[in-house]
């Protein structure tokens, strides 16, 4: 592939996201490498347990596919547009509102079945999408230390608590692990988005961003083989 073939790829808001327009829009909206990433934290803590209830996993993968991989990436392309798709604003308020409400009934479903604890985190989880992407209360919400705990340590959290009815220290741990990793991410992230998304940056910055956005690909793969080890420990 030459120069001139590389150009458009390197001008993409993100290395996932796809030729602009029609259905490829809501492709590229999924933020899928990102969400698979976080969706990995969710198997992870739900597979701390030893008997784990695989059909509440699933529904609660299933709640973080619909809030965090719809409903927060939705908000997130609502405020500037970073991703730069045509989806009309309406649709994205209405993705928004209806992946996160029904996110939330399948939490208080869970919730009633199992433990009323997890009703707090559902509360939470219906607060940081809002709160974290469209950057209310000022921004306070909005910062490197609030991704990671939202969509590292949360996830992992929650889908233990829906197992186990209870927090033990693997879920910390496992949570203190999803944070800092969740903080690498936010780090590396910043500066591949600059360099995709500025203008007027140089030919050397992009070439500097190359190494950040590899590691970026790295990581989200091994964080997905990780649960994907778990859940064959638990099989």
């Amino acid at each position: 592939m030459g120069p001139a073939d590389a150009t458009p790829q390197e001008s993409r808001p993100a290395f996932y996201a796809l030729k602009p327009g029609g259905w490829h829009d809501y492709v590229t909206l999924l933020h899928v490498p990102y969400t698979a990433w976080h969706l990995a934290y969710v198997v992870v803590g739900g597979c701390l347990v030893a008997g784990v209830a695989w059909g509440r996993l699933a529904l609660t993968v299933l709640a973080f596919v619909l809030a965090m991989g719809i409903g927060a990436h939705a908000l997130d392309e609502l405020r500037g547009r970073p991703l730069q798709t045509t989806i009309p604003s309406r649709v994205l308020v209405a993705l928004a509102v209806l992946s996160v409400t029904a996110a939330c009934g399948i939490g208080i479903a869970v919730a009633l079945e199992t433990t009323l604890w997890l009703l707090p985190l559902v509360a939470l989880g219906a607060f940081l999408v809002p709160a974290y992407n469209l950057e209310l209360l000022g921004g306070r919400v909005h910062t490197d230390l609030a991704f990671a705990l939202a969509w590292g340590a949360f996830p992992v959290v929650t889908a233990f608590v829906a197992q186990a009815s209870a927090i033990h220290a693997e879920a910390i741990l496992a949570a203190v692990w999803a944070t800092l990793l969740s903080l690498a991410q936010r780090r590396l992230s910043i500066q591949v988005r600059r360099v995709r998304r500025g203008a007027g940056v140089s030919a050397e910055e992009r070439r500097l961003a190359d190494a950040p956005e590899s590691a970026l690909k790295l990581l989200a793969a091994s964080t997905v083989a990780v649960a994907a080890a778990l859940v064959a420990l638990r099989l």
